[in-house]
């Protein structure tokens, strides 16, 4: 018997390489143990929540660090409100810069936070640079 024939005889109705299912899985079904394990921690989710809880309660920190993790998610991020002085000049990005170091030292911002804001001032200050540049070509240009 050749393979062709083995292959037909095994899935009849079936070329070899032809799949049965030719749309496939469905995007974004779950598998069917999935489904079974989501199904029982949903009917106990509210038994191992009050028992953690408990825990907690009895001084036990790591349920109580579990508790207060999925209460109180870390923040990523803060408003920050700092006086900077102008930039628009280079003057006025020294300035901002030095009042960024000094809000560090003081406490008032972490210094996460003082570098994303210095990022933002070196920004500014390439900016300004840029269009002091083009001022400057530009009155060369007119000049010749």
């Amino acid at each position: 018997m050749s393979e062709t024939t083995k292959a037909e005889n095994l899935r009849p109705g079936w070329k070899p390489g032809q799949s049965g299912n030719p749309k496939g899985r469905p995007p974004g079904s779950r598998n069917r143990v999935t489904l079974v394990a989501l199904a029982a921690m949903e009917e106990g989710a509210a038994a191992i929540a009050k028992k953690i809880v408990e825990m907690a309660k009895q001084g036990d920190m790591s349920a109580a660090r579990l508790v207060l993790e999925r209460l109180v998610p870390p923040a990523k991020e803060r408003p920050i409100f700092l006086d900077l002085p102008d930039t628009s000049s280079a003057d006025g990005v020294a300035q901002a810069q030095a009042a960024i170091l000094q809000a560090v030292a003081a406490g008032d911002i972490l210094p996460g936070e003082a570098a994303t804001l210095t990022g933002i001032v070196e920004a500014r200050r390439k900016a300004v640079e840029t269009q002091e540049l083009e001022a400057r070509i530009s009155a060369l240009e007119v000049k010749k």
